[in-house]
């Protein structure tokens, strides 16, 4: 759904770029969107494909952002989450999981593909759940970089709060994709964070909807990304989808269905449509899950992230060897000593030409160093069950997630969300 947002941002800018080719295995949905993203594009040529092998043959860079069963399965997922009193969130939890192991062998296959026929070209992953997709893609290319615009985004959000200028800043971040700490920002060589402890008002205004109470961040002396709170609050989060009647992946449903329904009308404007449509479904984004009453207003800085920024950004370093420094799901490599050298992290990174190069982020504190290590156990785990398409290996590993109880949950979870691949 983000194709022509990227491709507007990609022909936009400074980058040499001839042509953007797409491929989807539903040819309706490529033609569509493909229309929308050709007219969106400023310069080259938007191609429509009929293969793998078409698309990515050649390339210099490939993203790759697939959803394995469409909308239709993430309706499932969540809602099954929701039956067994969890919350149907989709890359966190039960539903995180299934999502995680129906799309792992679909994307080892396409990096295969890709190494194959385009063996120089940097395969940029959006595909939810990030880390483990890219994770299980590195099992057969070391030339994948998992991206997500999370970070950035709360990096933009405490700078705004800070009344800092963000590019002069530097962002202490550590973490798993979709469970991250902002430990520190550094502006000038200062540490700023300490501004914000005991403003309460600024602390809240960091988060589009309320998530965090000022005294538990104060408390915490760190920054969480949003995804945070279905770990600290599940019983919150859970309640508050069962009580909106409807989960955040029903509400997408709906809003899609009228998409496609607009694009299809030869009288509407397809780009204007398509705006209002991101516009609408960026206003709901965690609402739900919040409990808060109205969607969020646009934030003041939110033309500063962003997947299209995002993505931009590390296709300019890349080809610009320009060193950026960028939050982006990698291998650790021994940067956080408490996890395996193999597991993929998200941490700022130093991007050129040889691709990104984790920064050293120290110790991991205290305070939230088992939630981390636990959620990376049943990552790697769920990886490995998958690779291998084990039933008992993904039961032990659904079992690890902090949001199942326990191993029996895991099992009739198992029954719910089959198949899983």
């Amino acid at each position: 759904m983000r194709t022509p947002l990227l491709v507007t941002g990609l022909t936009h800018s400074d980058l040499p770029i001839d042509q953007i080719a797409l491929y989807d295995t539903d040819r309706q949905r490529l033609s569509i969107i493909g229309s929308v993203a050709a007219r969106m594009a400023v310069r080259g040529r938007v191609a429509l494909c009929e293969s793998v092998a078409d698309c990515v043959g050649g390339a210099d860079v490939v993203f790759t952002s697939i959803r394995v069963g469409g909308i239709a399965r993430r309706v499932q997922d969540e809602t099954a989450a929701q039956r067994h009193g969890i919350v149907g969130q989709e890359t966190v939890g039960p539903a995180g999981f299934a999502m995680a192991t129906r799309t792992i062998p679909h994307a080892v296959r396409y990096a295969r593909e890709i190494a194959r026929l385009a063996p120089a070209a940097w395969i940029i992953n959006f595909t939810n759940p990030v880390g483990m997709i890219t994770e299980a893609m590195r099992t057969v290319t070391d030339r994948v970089i998992g991206i997500c615009d999370t970070p950035t985004e709360l990096f933009e959000e405490v700078a705004h709060a800070l009344g800092l200028e963000s590019q002069r800043c530097y962002f202490d971040y550590f973490g798993l994709n979709h469970l991250g700490w902002l430990r520190e920002v550094y502006s000038d060589g200062e540490p700023q964070l300490h501004r914000l402890w005991n403003d309460a008002e600024r602390l809240r205004a960091v988060y589009k909807v309320p998530l965090f109470e000022p005294s538990f961040l104060r408390d915490l002396q760190l920054l969480p990304t949003e995804y945070v709170y279905y770990y600290e609050q599940p019983r919150r989060s859970f309640q508050n989808v069962q009580r909106a009647g409807q989960t955040r992946g029903q509400a997408i449903a709906e809003l899609t269905k009228a998409l496609f329904k607009a694009l299809g009308d030869p009288k509407l404007d397809q780009v204007a449509v398509y705006q209002a449509y991101l516009s609408t479904r960026s206003a709901g984004y965690m609402q739900l899950e919040s409990g808060s009453p109205r969607p969020a207003a646009p934030s003041p800085v939110s033309q500063l992230s962003g997947y299209d920024k995002i993505a931009l950004a590390v296709v300019r370093a890349i080809h610009g060897n320009a060193n950026a420094i960028v939050p982006l799901s990698v291998q650790n490599r021994g940067n956080i000593a408490d996890l395996l050298d193999d597991d993929v992290i998200e941490v700022p990174c130093v991007v050129n030409a040889n691709g990104a190069q984790p920064v050293h982020v120290g110790a991991v504190p205290d305070r939230v160093r088992p939630l981390l290590t636990r959620v990376k156990e049943y990552e790697r785990r769920t990886v490995q069950a998958t690779l291998v398409q084990s039933i008992d290996r993904a039961r032990d590993a659904l079992a690890v997630n902090p949001l199942v109880p326990d191993l029996a949950t895991a099992d009739r979870l198992i029954a719910d969300l089959s198949p899983l691949w």
